[in-house]
């Protein structure tokens, strides 16, 4: 099996669309760290009892590097009017994050103190659980420490062979 034949039968499987978060450690004690972002597809709800969540993130990328170092982190679900959201922060070779939330209206995690966007169906804030090696990506497994619904109408921004879709 090639890896085009891999990643096409998988492209067949409709996935929810999210938008995960954190904020580097500040550089100084007189400062706040960077906002990063992540477009991510490959997310899930592990447990109810402890609630769990899982990321999946390529080995080696920023988000990556970042939640090997700052186990707090937050979980944006995206609704379908959200679809530039994440396709801004899905862009290789982007601009700095600091530049992409700059005019992206978001509030502060009191958890996290990761961006929350407005308008997302859901929000969650984690702390790393358990972190697994697995081929070319890590899978961080995190507790759910906070949850809400700021925007409970509307539906989910979905990704189905390679492309964003609404639902329906």
């Amino acid at each position: 099996m090639s890896n085009d034949e891999f990643r096409g039968a998988l492209a067949r499987l409709a996935a929810g669309v999210v938008l995960i978060t954190a904020q580097e450690p500040p550089l100084d004690e007189h400062g706040r760290g960077e906002d990063v972002g992540m477009t991510a597809t490959a997310f899930m709800s592990v447990s109810l009892d402890p609630p769990l969540v899982m990321v999946s993130l390529r080995n080696g990328s920023r988000m990556d590097d970042l939640l090997s170092e700052q186990p707090l982190w937050a979980v944006s679900v995206l609704a379908e009017s959200q679809r530039q959201v994440a396709g801004r922060f899905a862009m290789k070779g982007r601009i700095s994050d600091r530049l992409l939330f700059e005019d992206l209206p978001h509030t502060r995690g009191e958890v996290s103190a990761a961006p929350l966007i407005d308008g997302a169906l859901a929000t969650l804030e984690c702390r790393t659980e358990q972190r697994v090696v697995a081929g070319d990506h890590t899978l961080v497994i995190g507790r759910v420490l906070a949850a809400a619904l700021p925007s409970a109408e509307g539906a989910p921004l979905m990704y189905f062979r390679g492309q964003y879709r609404q639902l329906g």
